[in-house]
């Protein structure tokens, strides 16, 4: 655990330090973010924390949002979509039903690929554990938006185990989201997202197990 964590501090100090500024990082305030947001805002106080307000999350996890956002002080930046839900689904139906990739393109991808023009480095809170789509996760990489534009994004909790993660909120005394007491183990909008169909894969409750991954970490 203490190399663990020290191997993250270490990437963390060098992608501040080397840049390119100004730095942003994205937060679901799953576990994994919530990690990360803690380490960052050790060391950058104000660093802006992006969150996809979709329209369809939990009022668990905003509840929790807010809790931790005014607990800790952050520089919260929400990022909605274009369209509301009433008019996305007016116009559209319900796209999280019959076009889910459209959907997350629509509310989480264009929104974020949108605010990250904004920055040069971008910390994530992904582990190559969580998924298949994430196995070759690397810790730094370059990321290129549809614009062309390239940012630094960093992903510290790459190599991470679960329980390591669960292990760092207990150490600090860090407070977690209400719904993996339910037994949710990956938590995004609350209609695409489910128990884990299978219990040797976190990701599993994700869009009924259609796909993996919403968009926002496949370069334009």
């Amino acid at each position: 655990m203490d190399r663990a964590v020290a191997e993250a501090h270490r990437w963390i100090d060098q992608a501040l330090a080397a840049g390119p500024a100004p730095e942003c990082v994205t937060a679901s305030f799953q576990a994994e973010c919530v990690v990360l947001v803690h380490m960052l805002v050790s060391r950058r106080p104000r660093i802006p924390v992006l969150f996809l307000d979709t329209g369809y999350h939990f009022k668990e996890t905003l509840a929790f949002r807010d809790q931790l956002a005014a607990k800790w002080n952050l520089n919260l930046i929400n990022l909605p979509p274009k369209l509301t839900v009433i008019q996305q689904e007016s116009q559209f139906g319900i796209l999280y039903r019959t076009a889910p990739d459209r959907c997350c393109g629509m509310r989480k991808v264009e929104p974020l690929f949108a605010a990250l023009e904004n920055y040069g480095t971008w910390f994530t809170g992904l582990r190559r554990e969580q998924s298949k789509s994430r196995a070759n996760l690397e810790v730094s990489a370059e990321f290129k938006l549809p614009s062309g534009n390239v940012l630094s994004k960093i992903s510290p909790l790459a190599k991470w185990h679960a329980r390591e993660v669960w292990q760092y909120l207990k150490l600090h005394d860090l407070p977690r989201l209400a719904l993996y007491d339910e037994g949710y183990t990956s938590i995004g909008c609350q209609p695409c997202t489910s128990l884990p169909l299978d219990v040797n894969d976190p990701r599993s409750g994700r869009w009924s197990g259609q796909k993996l991954e919403c968009g926002i970490h496949i370069q334009g």
